[in-house]
């Protein structure tokens, strides 16, 4: 719930900047579904039906983060998707290497105040895991506590970077000089008040 809370906050922050909303109508996303569909399936798999087999669940796990590389790829050539892509590359990478989950801190959960139910769970502290630098290891304590990790900074850097370059007001172009006509010929120089 906090990354929604946090992409609100990404949008609120344009207008509050001087930016235009109005302008994200002129951004083309190829494949828009794909990620929406992604998002479907990783609440589907963390909420709606989290019981099951574990294996199966984080397979599906890393099949969205597939999918959301599909879609950064369609897209890659817009501002910010260069960030947004490295965010999730650092977050796939970490669920990839610990088996389709991704690793999170005892202590970040700790602080943060978060407790899990059972089922399967896309951030889950593990008793040795790959590269947990890369995992949930930032607490966000509050009324919608959570763990971020590094990837998710980076990712919605990328997506201000996005907004704000959509977004912002097109800059005036600058005024053109006079053209001035042709300089003073040799035969219009002078020389202390002599022609030459």
């Amino acid at each position: 719930m906090i990354l929604f809370v946090l992409a609100g906050l990404c949008v609120l922050s344009v207008p509050l900047t001087g930016g235009q909303l109005s302008r994200l109508s002129s951004l083309r996303l190829r494949g828009i579904f794909i990620p929406l569909l992604a998002l479907a399936t990783q609440t589907l798999i963390t909420t709606i039906v989290p019981g099951g087999s574990q294996g199966v669940h984080a397979g599906v796990h890393i099949a969205t983060y597939a999918l959301i590389g599909v879609f950064l790829w369609a897209n890659r050539r817009l501002p910010g998707m260069a960030l947004i892509a490295a965010g999730a590359l650092m977050n796939a990478l970490a669920i990839v290497l610990n088996g389709g989950v991704m690793p999170a801190s005892a202590t970040a959960q700790r602080i943060a105040g978060l407790t899990l139910g059972g089922g399967f769970h896309n951030s889950v502290h593990l008793a040795h895991p790959v590269l947990l630098d890369l995992g949930d290891v930032i607490p966000v304590p509050g009324p919608l506590p959570n763990v971020m990790s590094i990837g998710d900074l980076v990712l919605f850097a990328g997506i201000l970077v996005l907004l704000h370059r959509t977004c912002r007001k097109a800059m005036a172009s600058p005024a053109v000089p006079a053209t001035a006509g042709p300089g003073p010929g040799p035969a219009d120089q002078r020389v202390s008040g002599v022609q030459i």
